[in-house]
């Protein structure tokens, strides 16, 4: 194999022209949300007591009148078959953690060869697609098929494209004939109306007008890779696994810290803006695109938005990037860890919660020592996230995952949460009795008369949190770039929304029968609060050694470094009961939940011991053996020769061994119950997979680069 010939094959592989190229002229306010069917278009198509009923639904939370679903189908079929759709799609999240989909025609035979263009309320609110096919953790058995999507009316259809037509797209929830929920979405929905019903009595003690609505907002930062699709295709572990199961160490990975927000390449430029233009269509407002810190890595990042929205706005984002890129002779990789030794990709949740009418209740202010009400809130984060630490983690716990958290600006598995120097100050000051903040920052000189003094913030960041305030929202840094964010939300929602409840139990109680005036109450409840759960706060290097030793043994927080650490802890008692207590998941839905991620655990790192084996004894052994044949035609003497040649003969029979390990742990599996075979993957397949590689990767740096078959690091991060 030319490996020169690959690396000018890859590099020129992609043309702008009229079929790629992107229309960025347009102007984006006539662009953004033009195959979405919005609120307004809805207006012009309904009379006005169905859209009044309709908005009661999406504004009030109110049932959804089903008499009035024939009138929006209607609406829906006329308005897509404008926007050239001829065929309707039930889009839902099932417990894969990506999205599905079931087309059916708009036409309909109408007898004497006439056909008419249909679209009923009935197939608008309810399809009946399999669900035995689908993961459920034991909720269906396979021979139980029957399973429903329903219209999520809170979340508004669009349009999808390709080359040769359009589908419309109905956001849905899925559930099996028993109606229990076998997605994301369901969970989710129920876990802003717990949060609703939690911040509701608590904000009108602050003084919030009757009928305050109180939803969870959401942006979620995208990380990803782009390599050529000519490595891609020649690199089967991408392909099965989506990360490379070898690669030897380029030398030069992200040491020089130049890719971090440098000139974005021209191809990936060209890129970004053509999945931006089709992502402004789908009305989701992407805002930031950088490059990331490892060599081919990059970010793209949307604003605020409800979180329901968001949620499937994080779905659409990651096809229209899988499927853009490979319009300009690109994959785009979502994989937390497609390459070893340099940065992994996450996906940061900036959380918060904030009425109906736009006020954000994390948002501290100008001065945040005042402000009792963010101080409250913020108080029941802090409690939320320390009593439930373990479903924080589980809930990004992932075979994928476990190969980022901990190293390379990823957090690590100990959850934790960083306030900054200013926040941490006031809390204390509250603790100790003192009240009132310290020092205001000011402003910053920067040292020349043509520079403007700038504000400094009030706290430093810290990339090495998994839980990170940063100034109005709180940061869920330690979600993967791969996984959907509904369950993420929904725990962060729950555990949030349970806080808060108890918080406000205890300032009624302080309320009741006293002389306390609304801010003292607040100011005692804090300090209490702060005074229990302080633990959990840090500021500092979440990598250190330091930092572990006392997390774990000194604050008695949790370090469940492993996916299958973690899982252990989802339906546990005390889970169960707040699952089942704010009716977010029943004691079957969220025990097939864990289910489901111990049998996807053992897939995963069961196909990538497979993909390990085939790799090894099909392309890199034969590999080693085809150049030691090589040499050992060479009939010049000479030190070089022999020096390669016994360095080759130990590193291949160093590999030969290791992969006969890696094969006999393939074949064992651990066991006839899921949850064995999870753990033999854990702690036999994954170490016999990292001791072939570590053997296949010093064969890298001695195989002649004419025999390697593998397209390299080198290659594959720099090539664009």
């Amino acid at each position: 194999m030319n490996q020169d010939f690959d690396v000018n094959s890859a590099a020129r592989n992609w043309r702008v022209d009229a079929s790629v190229s992107a229309t960025p002229s347009e102007l984006v306010n006539e662009l953004f949300a033009s195959d979405v069917l919005t609120l307004d278009q809805l207006k012009a198509r309904l009379s006005k007591p169905d859209y009044r009923s309709l908005q009661a639904t999406l504004e009030r939370g109110e049932t959804l009148d089903s008499s009035i679903a024939d009138t929006v189908a209607l609406a829906m079929k006329t308005w897509a078959m404008e926007k050239g759709a001829t065929h309707y799609t039930h889009w839902f999240q099932p417990l894969t953690g990506s999205t599905a989909e079931k087309h059916d025609s708009f036409l309909n035979p109408a007898g004497d060869g006439v056909a008419i263009m249909s679209f009923s309320g009935k197939e608008l609110i309810q399809a009946e697609p399999d669900a035995s096919s689908f993961p459920s953790g034991g909720l269906r058995a396979t021979f139980e098929a029957r399973g429903y999507t329903a219209w999520d009316p809170s979340s508004p259809a669009f349009i999808v494209r390709h080359a040769n037509g359009a589908t419309l797209c109905i956001p849905s929830v899925f559930l099996s004939w028993t109606g229990e929920a076998l997605d994301l979405k369901i969970p989710l929905l129920r876990s802003i109306e717990a949060l609703n019903k939690a911040v509701t009595p608590a904000l009108s003690l602050f003084g919030a007008s009757e009928g305050t609505r109180i939803s969870s907002t959401l942006g979620a930062e995208q990380e990803y890779f782009l390599i050529a699709e000519e490595y891609y295709y020649r690199r089967p572990d991408l392909v099965m696994t989506g990360r490379t199961l070898f690669g030897a160490k380029p030398p030069r990975g992200q040491e020089l810290e130049d890719h971090y927000f440098g000139a974005i390449p021209d191809r990936v430029l060209s890129f970004m803006t053509d999945a931006e233009m089709q992502l402004y269509a789908l009305g989701i407002p992407v805002k930031t695109r950088h490059n990331e810190v490892a060599p081919g890595q990059f970010e793209i990042a949307p604003i605020f938005e409800n979180s329901n929205i968001a949620a499937d706005h994080q779905q659409l984002i990651m096809q229209v990037l899988r499927t853009t890129a490979r319009k300009y002779g690109l994959v785009c990789l979502m994989h937390e860890k497609p390459f070893a030794g340099v940065n992994g990709s996450g996906k940061h949740c900036n959380w918060s919660m904030g009425t109906d009418a736009g006020e954000n209740l994390l948002d501290p202010g100008e001065t945040p020592h005042r402000n009792m009400q963010f101080l409250f809130f913020c108080t029941a984060v802090i409690k939320a996230v320390d009593d439930h630490q373990d479903l924080l983690r589980a809930c990004v716990a992932s075979a994928s995952n476990d190969h980022r958290l901990g190293a390379n600006e990823a957090p690590p598995a100990i959850i934790s949460i960083f306030l900054g120097s200013e926040l941490t100050d006031i809390f204390d000051r509250l603790a100790s009795g003192k009240g009132g903040r310290g020092p205001e920052a000011g402003l910053l000189g920067l040292g020349s008369s043509v520079l403007p003094e700038i504000p400094v913030h009030a706290g430093d960041r810290n990339r090495t949190s998994p839980f990170a305030f940063t100034g109005n929202k709180f940061e869920f840094r330690a979600v993967g770039s791969s996984q959907s964010i509904s369950f993420p939300i929904t725990v962060l929602n729950l555990i949030i929304a349970d806080a808060i409840t108890q918080l406000t139990a205890q300032l009624n109680e302080k309320l009741k029968g006293s002389d306390a005036t609304l801010d003292s109450a607040v100011a005692e409840l804090v300090k209490e609060t702060y005074t229990q759960y302080k633990r959990i706060i840090f500021n500092g290097d979440g990598y250190s050694e330091a930092w572990h030793e006392e997390a774990e043994h000194q604050r008695g927080l949790l370090n469940l470094r492993t996916t299958l650490d973690a899982i252990e802890h989802l339906n546990s008692e005390k889970n169960l009961r707040l699952f089942e207590q704010y009716n977010v998941l029943n004691e079957r839905e969220l025990g097939a939940r864990q289910e489901i991620m111990y049998d996807i655990y053992f897939k995963t790192v069961n196909i990538e011991g497979e993909t390990t084996e085939y790799m090894a004894q099909t392309q890199i052994l034969p590999a080693a053996i085809t150049y030691l044949a090589e040499l050992g035609n060479v009939e010049i003497k000479s030190k070089a020769v022999k020096g390669v040649t016994e360095e080759l003969v130990e590193i291949a029979d160093e590999l030969y061994e290791n992969l006969r390990t890696l094969r006999e742990q393939n074949e064992a599996l651990g066991g006839e119950e899921i949850h064995e075979k999870a753990h033999h993957m854990r702690d036999h397949v994954l170490p016999a997979m990292q001791e072939v590689r570590r053997a296949a990767d010093r064969l890298e740096k001695v195989v002649s680069s004419k025999h390697w078959p593998l397209p390299t690091y080198r290659q594959m991060l720099f090539v664009k």
